[in-house]
């Protein structure tokens, strides 16, 4: 049996650049990669970059693709401070996931730290929407590189393309 080409999404909570624009280049980043031979994708849970990615998947999934969203999520609490919409949310993408694994019974100082290792580990790819240099999308993109994953950051191309469409002007 081939092994399974594994992704892993990481990113920030909120972003600076159009969200339409992000959704579109990561829709065609996946189709790529689907038919590439990427069957499982991982996101985290969070709002922001995880929430956006986990729905993509699941849009795909709904259009007959034939893979899977796993979810690695810290702690079964992590969205008792959301608002209700980001919960409804949350909640539906819990109910879709193909899979869904806590690291932490509860909170602890060190859940998100290891979420964010365990996406990262046995995956061969990591889509990331980072825009600084510290944190934990920051942790994570670092953590990934030093597995030897490749690691393509959205806001790099999304910051190019805005660049060129200035030049052209």
């Amino acid at each position: 049996m081939a092994e399974q080409k594994i992704c892993c999404f990481t990113g920030h909570r909120s972003f600076s650049d159009n969200p339409k624009e992000i959704r579109e280049l990561l829709n065609v980043l996946l189709d790529n990669l689907i038919t590439g031979g990427y069957t499982v994708f991982r996101a985290g849970g969070a709002l922001g970059f995880d929430t956006l990615a986990a729905e993509a998947v699941l849009a795909k999934k709904e259009n007959g693709r034939n893979i899977r969203l796993e979810l690695i999520l810290p702690c079964p609490e992590q969205a008792e401070h959301w608002n209700a919409d980001s919960k409804r949310q949350y909640h539906r993408i819990l109910s879709l996931a193909d899979s869904k694994r806590y690291i932490a019974d509860k909170y602890t100082p060190t859940c998100m730290h290891e979420r964010n290792r365990d996406l990262v580990d046995g995956a061969s790819l990591c889509i990331a929407y980072l825009k600084q240099e510290k944190g934990g999308t920051a942790y994570t993109c670092r953590y990934a590189e030093k597995q030897g994953l490749r690691v393509i950051n959205l806001a790099t191309y999304l910051a190019a393309k805005s660049q060129n469409n200035k030049d052209t002007k």
